[in-house]
């Protein structure tokens, strides 16, 4: 009775590891690729600062049904008794994942291939590495005295070998997943197909060489006996390197991605530097404009003095509105305390009005701050720049600052029907432009130029406007 009740305890243990197996598979699976969704709340353009729980709520959705669609799947097979290699099968139950987070999710369905792959690929080296360990590690145990002199617990030893094949299989694949995540940074980026070939590639060898080595290893070694720790070891050595080399290659990819990024912000921090030598020089001469008026204002004096003296009124005003309009060109429309600024919201009001976009500004310099004159021309022809190119024809753009308390706040808003994607790492909008050189910056610059301030940037989505608030504090 009691070596029916281990037969039952054995039987009932190899009946559910696979079952515990799929589950574990899929819940690694659901943490793997949760970073890497977008919820459909987030992809139909809703604002990340309103519905950050909405969001991530609708992240995790989404990769619970890819996980649990891995898990169902390999259970139905399992269930079947379907007669199939366990990898083919594996890979069944990952392609079925791959549809339900594509159609979950419609977006970005290069990453998701590369996802699946690359899932694939360290959990089946994983398994592969836990088996091997745990052949060794059983036989070893068997072999010894004290399990021949205690044959009564060999069912305990292969329970217990059964579960830990299980945990490091899982405790292997979390790791290399995680690591993934880890060093995969552009989560919210559209992969273009050299990336996905790239970073893809060498999960596929991987998963190939693990084939022809396991052909070897099953219809050779196994059967003739010959070289068959020396060629587990071999096998063990190959499915750490290749495990390795996935992470590594994605890990080079996303170092060489960080540096083109530097070289962009580079770029286009020299093309607002440029800009503002362009704008110091339209202020000299605009000073030097009005130095010369200043310098003929005597003989404008003098000749409107004379036509008065010759009761010529009506040419005295007609010189009167002429002078008025010489000096409102040269001053400009816009006085907010600072030359710079002048310049800078002058030029983007004239290109709107060039545009047909209405251009209202209450914009004024924070004068007596620590705030650098040079700083708040980054955001400003930022978010200038951004709101012209994104208003259409007949609608507007607007910009206000004021002080609320010991914080310099500005609001850039513009008429905005269209819809974002945002990316989840940062929480901003992800640029729409197929060429990104350079465009897609010019927001990060100006967190970058708030955080300088001990500040932030909000983004606001309402009412049909785009509206970017920046803070910054003032000492």
């Amino acid at each position: 009775m009691q070596q029916a009740g281990i037969h039952g305890i054995v039987d009932a243990v190899c009946f559910l590891m696979p079952v515990a197996e799929a589950f574990a598979r899929g819940y690694c699976l659901y943490r793997f690729v949760q970073p890497f969704m977008v919820s459909p709340v987030m992809s139909n353009g809703a604002c990340s600062c309103e519905d950050v729980k909405a969001f991530r709520t609708g992240k995790k959705k989404v990769a619970a049904c890819g996980g649990a669609a891995y898990f169902l799947t390999m259970l139905l097979l399992y269930t079947l008794h379907i007669s199939m290699d366990v990898y083919i099968i594996y890979g069944m139950a990952s392609l079925a994942m791959f549809f339900v987070i594509c159609w979950m999710d419609q977006r970005n369905y290069r990453q998701k291939f590369f996802l699946v792959t690359t899932f694939f690929a360290l959990n089946l080296l994983a398994a592969s590495i836990a088996e091997i360990l745990y052949d060794f590690l059983y036989y070893s145990a068997l072999r010894t005295d004290f399990m021949r002199s205690h044959e009564q617990m060999g069912s305990g030893l292969y329970i217990f070998m059964c579960l830990l094949d299980l945990v490091m299989e899982i405790v292997l694949t979390a790791i290399g997943t995680w690591q993934v995540v880890r060093i995969y940074v552009d989560k919210a980026k559209e992969m273009e197909k050299k990336e996905v070939a790239m970073l893809a590639l060498p999960s596929c060898m991987g998963v190939i060489g693990y084939e022809i080595m396991r052909y070897y290893r099953v219809f050779y070694a196994l059967r003739t006996g010959d070289m068959e720790w020396t060629y587990d070891g071999l096998m063990l050595l190959y499915c750490v390197v290749s495990s390795i080399t996935v992470i590594v290659v994605i890990l080079l990819y996303q170092d060489m991605k960080a540096k083109q990024e530097e070289n962009q912000q580079a770029k286009l921090l020299g093309t607002q530097i440029v800009s503002l030598r362009q704008h110091m020089e339209q202020v000299e001469g605009l000073y030097q404009n009005i130095r010369s008026l200043k310098h003929d204002m005597t003989n404008h004096i003098l000749t409107m003095e004379r036509l008065y003296e010759e009761n010529q009124a009506e040419e005295a005003r007609a010189y009167s509105d002429c002078l008025k309009t010489e000096l409102a060109q040269m001053a400009g429309e816009f006085e907010t305390g600072n030359p710079v600024t002048n310049v800078i919201l002058q030029e983007f009001a004239r290109e709107a009005g060039n545009r047909g976009i209405l251009f209202e500004s209450e914009f004024h310099y924070p004068a007596g701050s620590n705030i650098d004159v040079f700083d708040v021309s980054i955001i400003l022809n930022n978010a200038l720049q951004n709101a012209v190119e994104n208003t259409d024809k007949g609608k507007r753009i607007s910009i206000i600052s004021y002080r609320r308390n010991n914080a310099c706040i500005m609001e850039i808003c513009n008429s905005f029907g269209k819809n974002l994607q945002w990316d989840a790492e940062s929480g901003l909008p992800v640029t729409s432009k197929e060429e990104t050189d350079g465009h897609g910056y010019g927001l990060p610059n100006i967190r970058r130029v708030a955080g300088k301030y001990a500040g932030d940037i909000d983004i606001v989505l309402k009412d049909g406007e785009f509206c970017l608030c920046v803070m910054l504090m003032m000492e």
